[in-house]
């Protein structure tokens, strides 16, 4: 049943966002930056954890999973550090994907080489 919950849930976030490519002039970046936000709004109203827990990783993996992440982390870090948790508390809640992130852009730039469009 959990996988069926992550692909439900994933499938739903994919399909907003194809609806809204399709049916505004919203371009693909504003619209992931808008995931990422309405992660983080959902996540700081207490609204997303639900759907995490029942979504699973079709709701962690995608772009409004990492802005529930950065959410968390900003709260947990104000909680222990006070609002020094504010500037720290997101990177260090998100690390691990932005390194990865980073080192598999690298290694797919040292493995490929760009080239034009066809």
């Amino acid at each position: 049943m959990e996988y069926l919950n992550a692909f439900l849930c994933g499938g739903i976030l994919c399909a907003i966002g194809q609806v809204l490519i399709d049916r505004t002039q919203l371009t693909p970046a504003r619209i992931l930056t808008g995931y990422v936000v309405a992660g983080v709004l959902l996540g700081a109203l207490g609204l997303y954890q639900p759907i995490a827990d029942w979504g699973g990783a079709g709701a962690t993996v995608p772009l409004t999973g990492f802005g529930f992440s950065l959410a968390k982390g900003v709260k947990k870090a104000v909680a222990e550090q006070g609002w020094l948790g504010v500037f720290t508390g997101g990177l260090t809640a998100t690390a691990g994907g932005i390194t990865a992130a980073v080192v598999f852009g690298a290694l797919m730039a040292l493995l490929f080489r760009s080239g034009e469009k066809r």
